[in-house]
Parts: C-alpha cells; structure tokens; sequence
C-alpha cells in the first residue's frame, strides 16, 4: 500500500490538476493557456507570413515609382550574372537582424506615404530627387559598415589571387585602409545622379561630425574616381 507521503503528493497533483480544468468564469485556466498558445502561434505565423511578403521583389516593385528602379536594377549583374545567383530589393534594403529588420518596415511607411503624395511618380521628379534618395541609403550603408552588403560579401571570403589584378588591388586597400563596400561602389544596382561623389563625400563628412559610433572606414573623392575611371574634369 503507498504511505502517507505518497498519498499526500497524489492528492496535491490532483488537487492542481482539478484546478487547471476547473472553470473561472466560462473557461478553465487550461483552456484559456492552451488557446492562448496556440493563438499566439498562429499570431505569430501569419506576422512572419506578412513579413516575408513584404520582402519579395513583387510587393518591392508593385508601387509606380519603383518602375524606374526596377528597369535600372533588371541591367545590373545583381539581376543577371555567370553564378545565376540574384540579389533582389530585399536583399540590399532589409537588414536579417530582426531589431534592424523591424526598423527598415517602420521606416519604409514613408515610401508608401510618398507613393499616395505621387512625389516621384514622373521621370522628372524622379530625376530631382534621385541624387537626395541616393544619399539616404548611402548614409545608411556608411554607418552600418554596408552590413546588407555583407550578408553575401566578406573580405574574409574573398580570393583576392582569383579576382581580376584592379579588383583585387582595391579590395585589399580596402581591408588595409577600413573601407567599406559603398565608398567605392554607389550605383552597383541604380544609376547615378550628377554631382554622387561630391555627395557622397558630404555624407562621410556629416557622419565624422556627427561622430556615429557604427561610422567606418573613410573615402577620398580623387580615389574613387581613379578606381571608376573617371577624370578629374
């Protein structure tokens, strides 16, 4: 026969038990924990279902001003390349890390208020606010160490003996010097406005001044224009 002590923790589990299933109004505690976990599994399916929608190309170019975007993006070697391997608008603009991810679609409610305002809605426009659009997500790039760039480039990755002799040179002036990937490569996936690179160097030098923490790395107008080819004119 069990003892006293034994009987004694039947009787408290059975007592707990009984508890969790007896109502409280007009559910059980354990009902309302069981259809509150799987509430929140669903909640948070469909919340995560939403945000990978958000992040397909589709739902990135079904805006009228993206149009412009998409047809530069669609002749650069993020669209079409020898690896077969695509980046898309996502993957460019939307941080992986869940605290920056949250960050990028709070902001991005700003796009879809100048979408309804028809702020770029013509070349036109488009054109006078390109250089100004670009300059935000270059600031952003800088002072995140291009960190989207990273998700698929590394210089720890990197095989400088295979890449072509100029490619190879200013990516290890790049490592040496604390570079990052948007000092040299600002219009990879759009075109560019008149005027980038001294814009580009205005954004550097407010994120100096302003002593960003996460600000890396440093640019040189006259370098970068070697590097693309460019005169001095």
């Amino acid at each position: 026969m069990p003892d006293k002590n034994e009987l004694g923790r039947r009787n408290i589990l059975l007592r707990i038990w009984d508890k969790f299933w007896s109502p409280t109004g007009l559910f059980s505690t354990g009902f309302l924990l069981i259809a509150g976990f799987l509430g929140g599994i669903l909640f948070w399916g469909g919340f995560h279902w939403s945000l990978e929608m958000t992040n397909t190309e589709e739902f990135c170019t079904s805006c009228h001003s993206m149009e412009t975007n998409l047809g530069e993006y669609r002749q650069t070697v993020h669209y079409n390349n020898h690896s077969g391997v695509r980046a898309i608008c996502s993957d460019c603009h939307v941080p992986h890390e869940w605290q920056y991810k949250m960050k990028a679609k709070i902001m991005a409610v700003k796009d879809v208020y100048h979408e309804v305002l028809g702020t770029i809605n013509t070349t036109e426009k488009y054109e006078n606010r390109r250089l100004e659009m670009a300059a935000a997500v270059w600031k952003k790039m800088k002072a995140t160490d291009s960190r989207e760039c990273r998700n698929c480039h590394a210089f720890e990755y990197m095989d400088f003996t295979i890449q072509e002799t100029r490619a190879a040179q200013n990516h290890q002036r790049a490592v040496d010097e604390n570079m990052t990937c948007i000092d040299c490569h600002q219009g990879i996936a759009h075109d560019l406005a008149p005027g980038y690179l001294e814009e580009y160097q205005h954004v550097v030098e407010t994120l100096a001044q302003s002593r960003m923490p996460e600000a890396s790395g440093r640019v040189d107008v006259a370098s970068i224009r070697s590097y693309l080819g460019i005169s001095a004119d």
